[in-house]
């Protein structure tokens, strides 16, 4: 898949019609827009996540969430878009177009050429609108699944597309995971782009539809039973969607307000003249950082309180788990049963099979006596240890119908509690206690130095200030209840889950879809085999490939001797091990060598995806020594993607030697020409050695 061309209209600070011709070839896949600082070059790759990804391009990155926050909401954020001399000649909207062309991810279809064309219109009832166009021509199939959707199942998932348009500088984020919340959208990333979840995910659907083949043989009561949990998964899902969709539109509110209050206090603070706006900068990044450590903090209190009912009844949980190993125990009994009684059948038939000489005479008797001593042997020697059961399985009663891993998983649950959860939830409640005591001096001081005027617009501007943090706090809250309500109908879809597989795990499928049934669980066993060895596979081939990277990369090599990737459940964790066989923590490394570890992982992952998608990346070469800018330009850039879009600060972030290692692999070259304060215009370089020589004809005074 190659970005033929992009078109920006009244975009920002690319006044009018701006096209740019992105097309490469399989020897030169690499494309470097250029420009000075302020002239559009971080615009232009925040203009195709726009276009792609609308509003949702908050959920792509934290760079784009933070610049939507610093601007109010995203409403306020992008309708500032429109490029200012267009907005003074009356123009009311503006437009990012995107050409793709070598498209192969679309079933079924066909297509030389697919343009997505997003519109934003700052006045009249319509806000946004996406147009896909295949071959110039609308698609059914968009129209089925509507086009916001399709971009994330054909053209590229929104939670791995910041593995594509990435910032070089700020891609340190990578090695940076702190929290579970972190790591978990992390995983869920890794997992996307590795290709785990699609096999996940059809492995889900086959249970599902094996769930409803059993269900056809259930007697009234279950049917009734089942339908009844069945819609109140389904109420759960759509009401889940509902607050989602609610809880946006309220954060959208509150960030607006969040701008006006923010506004407000700068403007009383200047008044006030007992502290500056750069001390008042200080203090509200502080504060910021301590509201989302207080946030963290909090979700992870509430996790623990979840767990304290369960401490609290530790006998209880303690006699569960013994119950729920003594039916383990019996079903591994009874499968060994099953299995010692079918390998006696099997050796007694073959034995029966077997030509005896005309002179031996065996009748029945004699056969009969035999076949029933064999079999008794064969209990006594494979099958004996059901002997040592304890209880017989007449009176044992199976409760609970647990898994080999969720027993696991309850057995560690319990260890947790007995062995570190008092632990852990005092130092959570301790450092709890000591940010939000940090965080109310601050606000404090805030307000001290906002009350220090008595001016009649000073104390409007105060009320102002008081009114809406009132109405945000509230907004807080409600959301806060929203957000407990989307816990309370999961636990509901989770409990209403495991009690449909309960039941539908009694049910045996009719006899006329047997085979269908055998066919489908046949399937499932083979995914689950598969997905266990897909992820074996995935984990060796990551680690060498992210291994290989650093070593290429590193100057020194020997500093990180292995990198494990494990794989637990849904969960993604990447370690870096020295040449003691012990663990690196990430935050020791330089920012440089964040920087070489977080490309080394990008060019592994998408390597390993083998999805054929163009890479954008912003400020190269950012944190590098001279050594290691030549290993990116070597190794990294031209091998990444078959197409690579670079936007250097030409002899900041990319020198003139550094140029020459890529010119063999570079097909074109433009540098962003700014004829006023509201006007960008792209200008390609026709003969792209003379890159450096335009550069400095024109820039004098770039540096």
């Amino acid at each position: 898949m190659i970005i033929k061309s992009i078109e920006l209209d009244n975009f920002r600070i690319y006044k009018g019609n701006n096209i740019i011709d992105l097309s490469v070839t399989d020897d030169e896949n690499i494309i470097i827009v250029s420009g000075k600082n302020g002239f559009g070059k971080t615009t232009f790759l925040m203009s195709l996540v726009w276009c792609l990804y609308g509003r949702q391009m908050s959920d792509v990155d934290d760079i784009y969430k933070n610049e939507i926050q610093n601007n109010g909401n995203y409403r306020q954020y992008i309708k500032s878009s429109l490029n200012k001399q267009a907005e003074f000649e009356g123009k009311t909207k503006f437009s990012v177009s995107v050409t793709f062309s070598g498209i192969t991810t679309i079933p079924d279809v066909t297509c030389n050429e697919l343009k997505i064309t997003r519109t934003y219109f700052t006045e009249g009832n319509k806000d946004e609108n996406l147009d896909i166009l295949i071959d110039g021509y609308e698609s059914e199939l968009v129209k089925n699944i509507g086009a916001e959707h399709f971009i994330r199942d054909f053209i590229m998932p929104m939670e791995i597309a910041k593995f594509f348009f990435f910032d070089a500088e700020k891609i340190v984020s990578l090695a940076e995971i702190h929290t579970a919340e972190q790591r978990q959208k992390l995983s869920n990333a890794f997992s996307e782009v590795l290709g785990i979840k699609q096999y996940q995910s059809l492995k889900e659907d086959l249970e599902q539809y094996l769930e409803k083949l059993k269900s056809e043989t259930a007697n009234a009561k279950e049917k009734a039973e089942l339908k009844r949990l069945k819609t109140d998964v389904e109420i759960a899902d759509d009401r889940i969607k509902e607050i989602q969709d609610e809880t946006k539109n309220l954060e959208e509110e509150a960030s607006g307000m969040k701008y006006e209050i923010n506004k407000l206090q700068e403007k009383l603070i200047k008044q006030g003249s007992v502290i500056t706006v750069e001390q008042l900068n200080e203090l509200k990044a502080r504060k910021e950082d301590l509201e989302k450590q207080v946030g963290i903090l909090n979700s992870e209190l509430k996790k623990h309180y979840e767990i304290i009912p369960f401490a609290i009844a530790g006998n209880l949980l303690t006699e569960v788990l013994e119950q729920i190993i003594i039916e383990r125990d019996l079903i591994s009994q009874k499968f060994n049963e099953d299995k010692v009684e079918k390998i006696t059948d099997n050796i007694i038939n073959d034995l029966i099979k077997i030509p005896h000489p005309d002179d031996l005479v065996i009748n029945y008797k004699v056969q009969e006596y035999y076949i029933d001593n064999l079999k008794q042997l064969i209990q006594k020697h494979i099958g004996g240890e059901s002997e040592k059961q304890p209880k017989s399985e007449a009176s044992i009663e199976i409760i609970h119908s647990f898994s080999e891993s969720e027993k696991s998983e309850l057995n560690q649950f319990i260890n947790n509690i007995k062995l570190s959860f008092k632990e852990t939830f005092n130092r959570i409640n301790s450092d709890y206690i000591r940010s939000k005591n940090e965080l109310n001096d601050i606000n404090k001081q805030i307000k001290l130095a906002e009350e220090k005027s008595e001016n009649p617009l000073v104390k409007a501007d105060r009320e102002r200030k008081h009114q809406l943090e009132n109405e945000y706090d509230a907004i807080l809250r409600n959301i806060g209840v929203l957000e407990q309500e989307i816990e309370t109908n999961n636990d509901v879809k989770i409990k209403s889950k495991k009690e449909i597989k309960r039941i539908s795990d009694k049910l045996k499928v009719s006899k006329g879809k047997q085979q269908i049934s055998q066919e489908v669980e046949k399937s499932i066993k083979y995914l689950k085999k598969f997905i266990g060895d897909f992820k074996i596979e995935k984990k060796h081939s990551l680690s060498k490939r992210i291994k290989d990277g650093l070593d290429i990369l590193l100057h020194k090599r020997s500093f990180i001797s292995d990198v494990q990737v494990e794989i637990l459940g849904d969960d993604i964790e990447i370690n870096l091990i020295d040449g003691r066989g012990k663990e690196i923590n990430k935050d020791s490394l330089s920012k440089g060598e964040q920087q070489m570890y977080a490309t080394a992982l990008l060019k592994g992952l998408v390597d390993e995806s083998n999805i054929d998608f163009p890479v954008f990346i912003d400020s190269p070469m950012q944190k590098f020594d001279i050594d290691h800018s030549n290993s990116i330009v070597k190794h990294f850039y031209p091998h990444v993607s078959n197409q690579v879009i670079i936007f250097p600060l030409l002899k900041k972030e990319m020198t003139e030697d550094e140029f020459n290692i890529l010119l063999p692999s570079i097909s074109k070259t433009y540098l962003i020409k700014n004829t006023d304060n509201e006007r960008s215009t792209f200008e390609q370089v026709e003969n792209k050695e003379e890159l450096f020589d335009v550069f400095e004809k024109d820039y004098q005074d770039a540096i």
